[in-house]
């Protein structure tokens, strides 16, 4: 006979608030500490020439949040470092990509647990094809770290089970140092160190969003226990951060929930019922901001429940019914999503308060589904 299944461990949504508390002191404390390990690692590759070295193109692969984490840094390899950026889902580098990889493709490779399988077998693929790869990850000694060519060490204190949040943004961090780091080969030091030194600054920008979307963000949350799905939508970095804030309420509240570039969802998904489906809308400055508060606008005319994520500034001719969560400090829209990713928590933790559910299906008698 077999035995039941053990019960779940309990874990209480509440830990979505602690952790996203946290994501300003993190940054400060990742921004003074990552510089260093990122040259290390640079050197690890590129040897005594790492000061003019530079690949001719970035590969970033992972998977779910790391995989959002890359599509919010790709912006950063391109537009800061003139660098090409491809990223690319494990199992889709795995099978497809790597076969015809640049011969000078640097693969970036990021797991938080420095255990996802596929990351993993991607890596061995890229090291047998000759590629030189980076990992970045939680530990020194994880898989990925003895698996790459030289590794990133991004490790957090204080860590509780949790649907990722601080090492979403850890990992992302780490890939915006490491844009910066590869700048210095192509737009000079001097120029990259100014830049870099833009990240810590943020912090407190991160902290007063904090303060401003916590409640609004978790309130409009309790609004939408009846919603069989909601959409995040962004474009550009933001459309990382989407994926990203999805992800968070499946994980955190047990909803479907999908990020999407704003303009496709435009053109498919608004045609899907039922009319009232909740929709975010991500609206960094950037170019594509006023399409980003248009769409908010036609969405509601739609039927659509909207909240806008964004700087307040240029919002008051909106609809009032349009809820917005405002984003305080200004970043140039490649260290954005920093900024634009502190609500997801909250609106997740609001759902999931007003459904009764724990992160990972937790609360349900059988534990998470297998």
């Amino acid at each position: 006979m077999t035995a039941p299944a053990a019960a779940p461990e309990p874990m209480d949504a509440a830990v979505l608030g602690r952790q996203s508390g946290r994501l300003a002191a993190d940054l400060r404390d990742l921004a003074g500490s990552l510089p260093d390990r990122v040259d290390t690692a640079w050197h690890e590759l590129y040897g005594p020439d790492g000061a003019t070295a530079t690949p001719r193109s970035v590969c970033l692969v992972g998977d779910g949040d790391s995989l959002h984490a890359a599509t919010a840094a790709e912006a950063a390899f391109e537009h800061l470092a003139h660098l090409p950026c491809e990223v690319q889902p494990a199992q889709r580098f795995l099978g497809y990509h790597v076969r015809t990889a640049d011969p000078g493709t640097l693969v970036v490779a990021v797991s938080a647990s420095g255990r996802t399988e596929r990351v993993l077998e991607g890596v061995a693929a890229a090291r047998a094809r000759g590629l030189r790869t980076l990992g970045i990850s939680g530990s020194a000694t994880s898989p990925l770290a003895d698996a790459t060519d030289s590794h990133v060490a991004v490790g957090l204190p204080g860590l509780e089970p949790s649907p990722g949040i601080r090492t979403h943004q850890a990992s992302l961090v780490a890939l915006l140092v490491l844009a910066l780091r590869a700048a210095e080969t192509t737009r000079g030091t001097e120029w990259a160190a100014r830049t870099r030194a833009e990240l810590p600054g943020l912090a407190d920008g991160i902290a007063a969003t904090e303060e401003a979307v916590r409640e609004r963000a978790s309130a409009w949350g309790r609004t939408l226990t009846d919603a069989p799905v909601i959409a995040v939508l962004g474009t550009g970095p933001a459309e990382g951060t989407a994926g990203y804030a999805a992800a968070k309420v499946v994980e955190g509240a047990g909803v479907h929930a999908y990020g999407r570039d704003l303009e496709e969802w435009w053109h498919v998904e608004r045609f899907a019922a039922p009319l009232d489906t909740p929709l975010v809308v991500l609206a960094p400055h950037g170019p594509a901001r006023p399409r980003a508060l248009e769409l908010a606008e036609r969405a509601l005319a739609l039927g659509r429940r909207v909240a806008l994520v964004t700087p307040a500034e240029g919002t008051e001719t909106l609809d009032d019914r349009i809820v917005l969560l405002p984003v305080h400090g200004t970043a140039r829209e490649e260290f954005a999503p920093l900024l634009h990713q502190t609500f997801a928590a909250h609106l997740a933790l609001g759902i999931a308060r007003g459904l009764g559910r724990s992160p990972f299906q937790r609360h349900r008698p059988t534990g998470p589904a297998l």
